[in-house]
């Protein structure tokens, strides 16, 4: 099945997704920075989108995988739940923010809060991600094959956070940490998932300090 967003209109487009009974593969073309595109799938559709997207690109995506073909706008994979998203360009800010499951690949750079408030979703980036990406981090992984931003990991909870590259500073509460066997091998899997051919043994660790968990009487002023 395909669309035409030269013709078609994205509500068309995403009600015709939405109303198909059974999997599917669609293919969407001229797309141009339009907004909320493939959002709130809830089969295993197989969807292309061709050109650049805009904000919230297959947000809320349930068992679809979902292949954009260009860079992607703010919110990527926003609350995705289930199934896959990968973007074969580059991510504005809060790529993967609160999604609770499923894989996120970004080819090229993810900008600003890359898996920001992170619930149970892997994310994969093959370049770098901005400042305060895995911001309360509560579960899932965070795979960066390039280089991270300040503030990396600032607030978090329990999800795990591998880095090839330099990290410019470390948030409040995030420490690196020893690179384990069950580490590897989550990240050996990550990275195979997204078709990366990195070597996990050039990665660090980086978690929760778990300082923050309690409240503590000797840091009363700072509360």
């Amino acid at each position: 099945m395909k669309f035409d967003l030269k013709k078609d209109s994205v509500r068309a487009v995403n009600q015709a997704l939405h109303d198909l009974a059974q999997p599917a593969d669609v293919s969407v073309d001229h797309i141009s920075g339009d907004h909320n595109l493939a959002v709130g799938l809830n089969r295993p559709h197989k969807v292309t989108l061709n050109g650049h997207a805009g904000y919230y690109c297959a947000g809320m995506n349930q068992q679809a995988e979902v292949t954009v073909h260009g860079n992607v706008g703010q919110g990527v994979a926003e609350n995705m739940m289930s199934g896959k998203v990968h973007v074969f360009g580059n991510a504005s800010q809060s790529a993967g923010a609160t999604a609770h499951g499923g894989l996120l690949v970004i080819e090229g750079d993810a900008a600003a809060r890359c898996g920001i408030s992170m619930k149970g979703v892997d994310i994969v980036v093959k370049g770098s991600v901005g400042h305060m990406s895995a911001f309360m981090g509560q579960a899932g992984a965070l795979v960066v094959c390039g280089d991270a931003g300040d503030a990396l990991g600032d607030s978090l909870y329990e999800a795990h956070i591998y880095v090839k590259g330099s990290v410019a500073s470390l948030g409040a509460d995030c420490v690196e940490k020893s690179m384990r066997a069950e580490h590897l091998e989550e990240l050996t899997r990550l990275l195979e998932a997204a078709g990366s051919d990195e070597d996990p043994a050039d990665f660090k660790r980086y978690g929760s300090a778990r300082e923050l968990y309690n409240f503590k009487v000797d840091n009363v002023g700072a509360y």
